[in-house]
């Protein structure tokens, strides 16, 4: 992680986005100025004085060589592998926070289509006479037999004896 200038009192360190992890002795040189250190390669950081490249954390990246840092994957994007160039479009049926190493899913009784989100409270409700599950991408309207007489309903309810729902997607059921 460090070169030795001519004269020098102590070693220097590799600058920010580079690294160095061998000896003079292995490398057969002198390491006598910055330029003998090692650009850091993409999908990866070096911090100041690095022995070697360290890849990016999921939810972070780096496009380019000779960062110093990876960057935060956006809201609205994720990366769920290690040393990765750019971050993936969030899922539908989801939302990705920055720095998101996954998709999170939409709570139950919402949903979404989209593939932008970045919180759960951009997932849309379900309207009342339809409901959806965890990670849904679109609401279902009840079927008959069922109902759901509220929005952001995750299941339909069963109508209870002595009553009936002969249509899809309504709010109450109606005496037998």
């Amino acid at each position: 992680g460090s070169y030795c200038g001519e004269g020098a009192a102590a070693a220097l360190p590799c600058k920010e986005g580079s690294y160095q992890n061998a000896t003079m002795l292995q490398l057969n040189l002198s390491m006598t100025s910055a330029g003998d250190c090692v650009p850091c390669p993409p999908g990866s950081s070096c911090g100041t004085g690095a022995a070697a490249p360290t890849p990016c954390a999921a939810g972070t990246v780096a496009p380019n060589t000779s960062m110093g840092a990876c960057d935060a994957c956006a809201a609205g994007r994720f990366q769920g592998a290690l040393g990765k160039l750019e971050c993936e479009v969030c899922e539908a049926g989801s939302y990705c926070p920055e720095a998101a190493s996954a998709p999170l899913p939409c709570k139950e009784g919402s949903y979404s289509g989209a593939t932008n989100l970045t919180s759960a409270a951009e997932c849309t409700r379900t309207d009342p006479g339809h409901f959806a599950p965890t990670g849904s991408t679109h609401q279902t309207k009840c079927s008959p037999g069922t109902v759901a007489p509220n929005a952001s309903m995750p299941a339909c309810d069963l109508c209870e004896p002595g009553s009936f729902q002969k249509d899809s997607g309504q709010l109450g059921c109606e005496p037998c």
